[in-house]
């Protein structure tokens, strides 16, 4: 990029000079239309210029997103790793694989010695694909929810994890080899497809498989921390997922001010890479996967996450289903945010103990905009590595915004918040508003870095236009993409619930 601006001032600065000196041969008239020619051809270039900057397809350039942005908040974790030592129970929370049976079939019973890497259940639909345990020990509980549906399955585990032991396939196995012993191992459940952000059909070969290597969600976890030592496993779970498309394994690098992306993934093997430079959502899978290759519809693309890819590479170097992972205890509402080396599915309330400023929080698995709200006595999501807890707001406030009151996240010129860029916040659970009129207001593509109208969208989801729908892009999107419009929207419309369930219904009539 720089090297096309540079050429473009010279050849400004050449024809100016050029068209001026003709011009003033000829008179001073001349000469300054000559000057006016000059600036056009300025203007051109600088359009030229644009237009390659965007271009999404430019190998080894930068894609420099212009719309979204960066909600900072207090209870960034430090940068270094502790082992979670005082947990001891963890669970395969059920609802986390959406699309899955409500009630699947349990193949243990509360009592049960498991090793980590035993099935604990699989989907009635589709019984191939087994469900792992993360963990060796007891199951001490299968809890149910409404209807009799199975809500988690919890094991105690033990001191020191064992782990069944995996035969696994050599590198010259075919792909229908690689796929029946991911879904025997149990690791096939840490993938998910894009449309409608599922679990694969195994039977479905996706166009390509995307990892975004960082995340830029407000106090995301660093990445870099999570693969460190991990490199080998982390390459040869590159190497698997390249098995299993017929197009490219695809990592999205961090190009934002002052990110440097670890070696694991600036000198990863056989993938094709894209470095992404703007605020939040920069570091969301999808919107890299649309400024790269947009998802068209009939096409499937595979997603997956640092530390599951780690899960995967690890099973195939030493045939054991390893879901131990480095967790981001996040929050202004923590006595020491910080990263703790734990198991998928860790409990937290035994995560959080004694790390808690006071009682009066929301735990959420995940980040603020798209994370789940849990209990103390809940479980890490399957796919998080985040949790963050902020300050419960309940409270009542008073004529709302037509008063001073504390500073606060906002996108609102409305709020003198909106002025301190680099001030940090404690933020809470207070929406300052209830849910109005949705009022066309053009926000949305301020948020959103796809070419899509995400207004139009939404309003078709509501009154169940399917067709519609589809045709304004509901495919390419999950309820992640939407979260930072859902945090500025000024109808306080709930965007992520509204999108799922068109998804819902779209996956319904297919």
């Amino acid at each position: 990029m720089r090297n096309r601006i540079a050429l473009t001032f010279l050849t400004f600065l050449l024809t100016a000079e050029v068209l001026l000196a003709q011009g003033t041969e000829e008179g001073s008239a001349n000469g300054f239309m000559n000057l006016i020619m000059a600036l056009a051809i300025l203007v051109l270039f600088i359009v030229i210029v644009r237009f390659l900057d965007k271009s999404p397809e430019a190998k080894g350039e930068t894609i420099r997103l212009k719309q979204g942005h960066d909600i900072l908040l207090k209870g960034e974790a430090d940068a270094k790793i502790e082992e979670a030592s005082q947990v001891n129970s963890f669970a395969i929370t059920v609802p986390d694989f959406l699309g899955i049976s409500p009630i699947p079939k349990i193949l243990v019973n509360v009592g049960d010695k498991v090793k980590a890497g035993d099935a604990l259940f699989f989907d009635k639909k589709r019984p191939e694909i087994m469900h792992a345990s993360p963990v060796s020990g007891e199951v001490i509980d299968i809890k149910r929810g409404a209807k009799r549906s199975i809500a988690k399955v919890i094991i105690k585990a033990d001191k020191e994890i064992t782990y069944k032991a995996f035969k696994t396939p050599d590198d010259s196995a075919s792909r229908e080899e690689v796929v029946k012993f991911m879904l025997d191992s149990g690791i096939w459940a840490l993938l998910r497809q894009r449309p409608y952000n599922t679990m694969p059909d195994p039977e479905v070969t996706p166009r390509d498989v995307y990892i975004s290597t960082f995340d830029s969600a407000p106090l995301a976890p660093d990445l870099n921390l999570a693969v460190e030592g991990r490199e080998t496993a982390f390459q040869k779970g590159l190497d698997v997922l390249g098995k299993l498309t017929t197009g490219t394994v695809n990592l999205g690098l961090d190009a934002r001010k002052g990110a440097k992306p670890a070696a694991a993934f600036a000198e990863a093997k056989g993938v094709e890479k894209n470095s992404f430079a703007g605020k939040h959502p920069s570091g969301s899978v999808g919107v890299q996967i649309h400024n790269t290759k947009p998802l068209n519809n009939g096409e499937v693309i595979w997603t997956v996450g640092v530390q599951d890819v780690i899960t995967i590479g690890e099973l195939f170097l030493s045939g054991k289903f390893d879901a131990s992972r480095v967790v981001a205890l996040t929050g202004a509402e923590l006595n020491t945010p910080k990263y703790v080396r734990t198991y998928q599915g860790a409990h937290l309330g035994e995560l959080l103990k004694g790390n808690l400023a006071n009682d009066h929080v929301r735990v959420i698995s995940g980040d603020i905009l798209s994370g789940s709200q849990r209990s103390m006595e809940d479980f890490l999501g399957i796919y998080d590595d985040q949790v963050t807890v902020i300050e419960e707001g309940d409270d009542y406030e008073m004529f709302g915004w037509l008063v001073p009151s504390k500073p606060r996240p906002t996108v609102s010129g409305t709020f003198l918040s909106k002025v301190m860029t680099n001030r940090k916040f404690a933020a809470e659970t207070n929406t300052h508003g209830e849910r109005r009129a949705f009022v066309v207001s053009g926000l949305y593509e301020k948020f959103i870095p796809m070419d899509i109208y995400p207004q139009q969208l939404i309003k078709s989801i509501v009154i169940g236009d399917i067709e519609q729908m589809e045709g304004l892009g509901i495919l390419e999107l999950v309820e992640e993409d939407v979260a930072l419009a859902e945090f500025a929207c000024v109808s306080k419309q709930p965007l992520q619930s509204i999108l799922r369930e068109g998804l819902d219904k779209m996956r319904s009539e297919t």
